[in-house]
């Protein structure tokens, strides 16, 4: 059992990092057989890809050997490469929105926790509440989502604590064991982990630079016709940055109403960009709608507001919440409420967005003649690897170099990811630290692969 909780960067490499340190110390030795891909993934709570990953990491730098019919076992002799493995010095693999010093967070805490607190009412946050946030919570919130979501109402909202419980809830609400529901071919990691707990398989539909495709869509209704739950995340999509056109957005919404689909939309940045139409106004009768603060004003607060397509279902995504995590940290829906109500939040994201812009320019001039999409309001970008760089091979490689980065295999649905990686601009402590990362990535991508192997 590999100890991987006190390393940083993506965690196949931390898993290759630890089995390296355990083979030096002797904790491994020559020979040893190493647990299945399946077993380590059950036992680190990880999906299958990301162990497969690791263990083909660790058999590339020499650490382990596979052997047909029999397993993996540690390589005879000092592996040369054991040491090369290292957390990254500029970690761009966790999408997280920028902080900008104008948006000032640490002081806009202590101003609120201030008023909180000469209010009076901070021990009533320190106490049980109900979960999915008190009446008063929701009207705000719900008042907060009107300018996306026009007839929400309160009683249809649920104020989550973070999205990724949501989907948890969601995928155990409408999918057993064994079943499948629809996604993008390339998805949300977080997604892939919630179902990979629950034993629900996922297929991945067809996507091209707007989005998913709906004839694609229309084709999987067709071969999967008991698939009754789909996923999406249409706006700045994670990983691709495609944002779903709204005549497509229609005619997608047509085809999940035909099907008697239930849409489950993730959209994180949708305060970070206007004119956007989610399907929880096209189609709100099926559509779950997860509108969260941790990409437009920060992860820390774990909040998500969740539109849910009537009062029954509301109720019941909230006793699944209060079945698995009680309720909603209280003290950080006070803050969310109070800072939705007297326009902080407006002002952070606003700060947030600016800062993301001029993050994406300097991306766009670093990377100049490189394949990449991207979004101008957006945290991340999503790069095409020069031929023969594999994503999982030139993602080892900037690691070597101190950059940490995401490889498709990570998003991907199918045992056959495209040569892609994703940068998250976002993750950078400053614009400077960004600048010299983008010019490692640079550099190496236009390092050659045979050359690399020879390092």
């Amino acid at each position: 059992m590999p100890t991987i909780s006190d390393r940083g960067g993506p965690v196949y490499l931390r898993i290759v990092a630890a089995l390296a340190d355990d083979i030096a110390s002797g904790r491994l030795h020559q020979g040893q057989a190493l647990p299945t891909h399946r077993m380590l993934a059950a036992a680190l709570g990880i999906d299958l890809t990301t162990a497969t990953r690791a263990y083909s990491e660790a058999r590339r730098q020499g650490l382990t050997e596979a052997r047909v019919g029999r397993g993996t076992f540690v390589k005879a002799g000092d592996p040369p490469a054991a040491r090369q493995v290292v957390a990254p010095g500029i970690d761009l693999s966790m999408n997280i929105p920028p902080q900008p010093a104008e948006a000032d967070l640490a002081a806009q805490l202590a101003k609120t926790f201030g008023e909180l607190r000469s209010g009076g009412r901070i021990q009533t946050y320190l106490n049980y509440q109900q979960p999915g946030g008190t009446r008063g919570e929701r009207v705000i919130a719900t008042d907060w989502l009107r300018s996306l979501v026009p007839n929400v109402s309160a009683d249809r909202l649920v104020l989550a604590p973070g999205t990724q419980s949501a989907l948890f809830s969601l995928l155990l609400m409408h999918a057993a064991r064994g079943e499948s529901i629809f996604t993008e071919a390339l998805t949300y990691p977080g997604l892939k982990s919630a179902a990979a707990a629950l034993g629900i398989n996922l297929i991945g539909v067809d996507m091209d630079r707007d989005g998913i495709k709906p004839d694609s869509l229309e084709r999987a209704c067709r071969k999967h016709s008991k698939v009754r739950l789909i996923y999406l995340m249409p706006t700045m999509h994670n990983p691709t940055t495609a944002t779903i056109p709204v005549k497509r957005r229609e005619e997608l919404a047509r085809i999940i109403a035909a099907r008697g689909l239930t849409l489950i939309e993730d959209d994180p940045y949708a305060f970070l960009t206007s004119g956007i139409t989610p399907f929880a106004t096209l189609i709100p009768e099926r559509t779950y709608l997860a509108a969260s603060l941790s990409k437009s004003v920060t992860p820390g607060l774990r909040v998500s507001l969740v539109v849910s397509p009537n009062q029954e279902e509301a109720a019941r995504l909230t006793n699944c919440l209060r079945a698995s995590l009680q309720m909603s940290v209280p003290l950080t829906l006070a803050v969310a409420a109070r800072w939705m109500s007297d326009g902080t939040a407006a002002s952070i994201i606003a700060a947030v967005a600016n800062e993301a812009a001029a993050r994406q320019r300097l991306a766009s001039k670093a990377l100049l003649g490189h394949a990449f999409a991207a979004h101008p309001s957006g945290h991340h970008l999503w790069l095409t690897l020069p031929s023969p760089w594999s994503s999982a091979e030139f993602a080892a490689h900037l690691q070597r170099r101190g950059l940490g980065v995401v490889a498709a295999a990570s998003f991907s649905t199918s045992d056959n990811p495209p040569d892609c990686i994703r940068v998250a601009l976002g993750a950078a402590p400053s614009r400077s630290t960004l600048v010299k990362a983008l010019e490692i990535l640079a550099q190496s991508l236009g390092t050659d692969l045979d050359t690399e192997h020879l390092v």
